[in-house]
């Protein structure tokens, strides 16, 4: 299920959340789920299968969603996935901070995902769309309305330009300064596109309201 926050980033209008008890907790977790994580590594990089066969059982989920969200095809993620991983373990022997693994196999996964996108000539032209930011909806468009998995499935009907931005502006935590190096566009462009995508998303659950 997709967080509450997510709404509110499509909309435009994300709230701040005071801290509270459960995500002291959930830091606490997160401390211990990084020490299992560090053993497993320095494990996996001795080559105990067991270990690595732990890594992919606690990450497998999460790198397919990503890869679902950015290739819009479910086949094509799995493919993805499994070209991730087989990187990932291939060259985890390289990797010095043991604690940082999910952050090193994310960055492999959504690397993956630009150079299987980048590959597609529709891509390229997708991303060279402009956009009339007067085709936006109204501030107080209300995507709380929706069901999550009604949003996800909008997403993957818009432009895979639209949608590999979308993504990492919203998913993955990239600011467009970043989005723009990676993709080979400009700042602007990235702008364009996200607010493209979001015009975009608004219209289709509209339409199948």
């Amino acid at each position: 299920m997709i967080n509450t926050e997510l709404y509110f980033c499509i909309l435009g209008n994300l709230p701040v959340t005071p801290l509270s008890l459960e995500q002291n907790q959930n830091e606490i977790l997160e401390s211990g789920q990084q020490s299992i994580h560090k053993y497993l590594v320095e494990k996996g990089q001795g080559g105990d299968r067991k270990a690595l066969n732990e890594l992919y059982r606690l990450h497998v989920d999460a790198m397919f969603n990503i890869c679902r969200r950015m290739m819009g095809d479910e086949e094509e993620a799995k493919d993805i996935l499994q070209e991730s991983f087989i990187d990932a373990f291939s060259n985890i022997k390289k990797l010095q901070q043991q604690v940082t693994f999910s952050a090193w196999l994310k960055r492999i996964v959504v690397n993956n995902c630009l150079n299987a996108l980048k590959k597609k000539k529709l891509f390229t032209i997708s991303l060279e769309e402009k956009h009339d930011a007067s085709e936006d909806g109204p501030g107080d468009f209300e995507f709380v309305s929706y069901e999550a998995k009604r949003i996800m499935g909008a997403i993957d009907k818009i432009s895979e330009g639209c949608r590999t931005v979308l993504n990492l502006y919203l998913f993955e935590g990239y600011d467009h300064k970043e989005i723009a190096q990676v993709l080979s566009i400009s700042e602007s462009a990235s702008k364009a596109q996200y607010s493209k995508a979001k015009s975009k998303i608004r219209k289709i659950l509209e339409t199948e309201t």
